[in-house]
């Protein structure tokens, strides 16, 4: 063997397929040990082969940041370079769903109230990204979107794929084996001399025009469209997803924002009767979430009321606009579930007495007796005649009952009809309805029960129901805030229910539950602007009722809505000297501090004026510390000065009439300040109560201030609790830290 030359002394002699081996011998093969693992193996006496983690991929943009683009890059140019037409700016004109659209009518603003106008009036400007789906992070290859794409694509198939095949296999091994033999047998150790039928083999197929001259671009041309042809469309597309343990961040373009709804329901309030019918009667709806302890909607008010029980009240009553005699109802419901109740509240007018003495006549008088009880039910008549005539714009608490609403949806989708009648008794004792003993309804079930949280919760396919509801609770006078309502809807849906000791007042209200049209006809929106299709304006609406989701929708805003709700909820003036008992609330949102600064925002209930510049809370008879279940709704103007502010005024309203005794005496004041640091003030208040008019300049402090030469309530405690809520595109609520 000749002696090695010096330089070639040093040079290893060792071949990758000895480091492969080494190595496979080592780790066993596994490529997620060689990944996590950085050792230095010995391979020979002579050399060692680092392991090395793999090298981070160069990042793209911080290259081109660094590495400016000469005038001529090249053929590679479009591949660095972004393409000049990816981005497109279209401008689509804004959907309004309404006939005018929802902007103030104020000439001066702010300019960021301004601006959100702006915002949500102009068109939509929308930013098309033409190579936008050929980037890797628009659509995750899926398992199912890779078989689509391999669809048409030829299917590769290599000698190592084939499974060998019996016979044919061992017959072709037995020919191979007379045929060639190894190459160490032959004396040169060619290939060609390995076969022994050289003449008898097939030779390779001709290259046409492999010695002619052609000129490299002609070249470059014939390879590009070799490699364009029968290629697919979405080459890098067919790549497999990555692990889901190295995500990568997925653009998907978003949709066109729009303004949000749940599930809708539509409600239609058909009557309402009582066994006897004396006075009016004043109803609302809302919807209740027992697991949330969440109020999930406003209220809807409607009358039902004749003709003849609404004329006790025109001294009271302006004329009714249209907007308010709605008796339909679109509610949303972004999250039902089987905690949502529907809560139907009744109120009569103030009288002397209470609840329990005024609703007496209600539980022991009956329709098939009124001839034999004539005299009494004509006293009956004068007596609310009388008290119609002299409280009339004030309210009493009367009655209440629920629905449990997933009970009367499954009920309803369980049967074989277009629509059902079913009839719903909250207490044990029935009322004495004749129509009831002589009509069959179908679809009778008893909604007592208690439902699986396993139900289907979908508001939008069940079937049409009609329910008659037979029974009212009697409101308790001490028993009327939302905790107390919240125990009551728990009880309702236990067996042992404590709400049938309570007695009954029996009723008759029919009302039709139905998924909710996709384009209602007649419809207003919660700021009673009229939705699209609006044919005539004479024809009684149905109202959009807002939603008060039970948890967070993160949606963006897409319309002007600026409202504020007001809800007294209690007031203590135990230590308060003098009479005051049969209390009312006056709210009232001002612009000044003068009497006639009050502005006309506060949203009608039923039967009266769109607008008043005040609202009266409901009054406990003879009771010093009362609860409150009013909800307030106030149209704030979408500009906002220190001076702006709701004010509180208590009166003690005298039932008797007594010479030279006022109806309503003030006997006490408070306020809140609508801006604290240029910002909307909301939230819960428990607010000291002043016995005098607030001074000049009142508006811009809080009354928790002690303002000299004032007397206060119970020395300056709180005694007032009242929250506020705004539901608002114009003044954020969060406190962003």
């Amino acid at each position: 063997m000749a002696e090695r030359r010096a330089f070639a002394q040093k040079i290893s002699r060792t071949v990758a397929a000895e480091v492969r081996k080494q190595i496979s011998g080592q780790y066993s093969g596994s490529p997620q040990l060689l990944k996590n693992l950085n050792i230095v193996g010995s391979i020979s006496h002579h050399t060692t082969v680092p392991l090395t983690e793999a090298v981070d991929p160069v990042d793209l943009e911080d290259y081109l940041i660094t590495h400016p683009l000469a005038v001529d890059s090249g053929l590679l140019r479009d591949l660095i370079e972004f393409p000049p037409d990816d981005i497109e700016v279209v401008y689509s004109p804004r959907d309004c769903r309404t006939l005018v659209s929802a902007v103030p009518e104020e000439s001066e603003m702010d300019p960021h109230v301004r601006d959100c106008i702006r915002s949500y009036t102009e068109d939509w400007a929308i930013v098309i990204r033409k190579y936008h789906k050929l980037g890797t992070g628009f659509n995750p290859n899926t398992l199912d979107k890779q078989k689509e794409r391999q669809k048409g694509l030829p299917k590769q198939v290599f000698e190592s794929d084939e499974a060998p095949d019996g016979n044919n296999y061992q017959d072709e091994q037995d020919d191979l084996k007379r045929r060639s033999m190894s190459i160490d047998d032959t004396p040169r150790g060619s290939w060609a001399c390995s076969i022994f039928d050289l003449k008898n083999s097939l030779p390779d197929a001709l290259l046409p025009n492999l010695l002619d001259r052609t000129p490299n671009e002609e070249i470059d041309r014939q390879n590009d469209d070799q490699r364009k042809a029968n290629r697919h469309k979405e080459l890098f597309a067919l790549h497999p997803s990555p692990d889901e343990e190295e995500p990568i961040e997925r653009l998907s373009v978003p949709e066109v924002p729009k303004e949000h709804f749940g599930q809708r329901l539509l409600v239609k309030c058909l009557s309402l009767k009582f066994e006897i019918e004396i006075e009016p009667i004043f109803a609302s709806l809302a919807l209740y979430d027992v697991k949330e302890k969440k109020k999930i909607s406003e209220n809807f008010y409607f009358d039902l009321n004749s003709e003849q029980m609404k004329g006790l009240l025109r001294p009271h009553v302006p004329p009714a606009a249209i907007t308010t005699l709605a008796r339909s109802a679109i509610f949303s419901i972004t999250y039902p579930s089987q905690d949502v109740f529907l809560v139907i509240k009744l109120e009569k007018v103030l009288q002397q007495g209470d609840i329990g003495e005024c609703a007496e006549p209600y539980m022991i008088f009956k329709e098939a007796d009124a001839t034999k009880n004539k005299e009494k039910l004509e006293k009956l008549k004068s007596q609310a005649d009388q008290f119609c005539q002299r409280l009339g714009k004030y309210r009493m608490p009367f009655a209440w009952t629920a629905i449990h609403l997933m009970n009367i949806v499954s009920s309803a989708g369980s049967l074989e009809r277009d629509s059902t009648e079913v009839e719903i008794s909250t207490g044990e004792r029935k009322g004495s309805w004749s129509e009831r003993r002589n009509s069959s309804l179908v679809g009778r079930r008893s909604l007592e029960r208690t439902t699986s949280g396993d139900d289907s919760c979908n508001l939008t396919s069940f079937r049409p129901a009609t329910l008659t509801v037979t029974n009212f609770f009697k409101q308790e006078g001490d028993r009327l805030s939302d905790e107390d309502l919240y125990k009551f809807l728990a009880d309702m849906r236990r067996p042992s229910s404590v709400l049938r000791r309570l007695r009954p007042i029996t009723a008759q209200l029919k009302i039709d539950i139905s998924p909710a049209p996709e384009n209602p006809h007649y419809c207003l929106t919660p700021e009673l602007l009229q939705v699209k299709l609006y044919p005539d304006s004479r024809v009684r609406p149905t109202r959009e009722i807002l939603e008060f989701p039970a948890r967070d929708v993160y949606v963006p805003n897409t319309t002007y809505r600026n409202l504020l709700y007001v809800y007294p909820q209690s007031l203590n003036f135990a230590n308060r000297q003098g009479s005051a008992r049969n209390i009312t609330v006056k709210v009232q949102f001002m612009y000044g501090e003068d009497p006639s600064n009050a502005m006309p925002v506060i949203f009608g209930k039923s039967s009266c004026s769109e607008f008043s510049k005040e609202a009266y809370t409901a009054v406990v008879y003879h009771n010093r510390s009362p609860d409150f279940h009013e909800e307030i709704k106030v149209k704030l103007p979408a500009t906002l000065t220190d001076h702006h502010h709701l004010l509180f005024t208590f009166y003690h309203v005298s039932c008797q009439q007594k010479q030279n005794t006022p109806l309503e005496t003030p006997v006490g004041y408070t306020w809140i300040p609508m801006l604290q640091n240029g910002r909307l003030k909301t939230g819960q208040f428990c607010l000291p109560v002043s016995l005098e008019k607030p001074p000049q300049a009142y508006s811009v402090l809080s009354p928790e201030v002690p303002l000299p030469g004032m007397k206060w309530v119970d020395n300056h405690k709180g005694v007032f609790n009242v929250e506020v809520v705004a539901v608002s595109s114009i003044h954020t609520q969060e406190t962003w830290v």
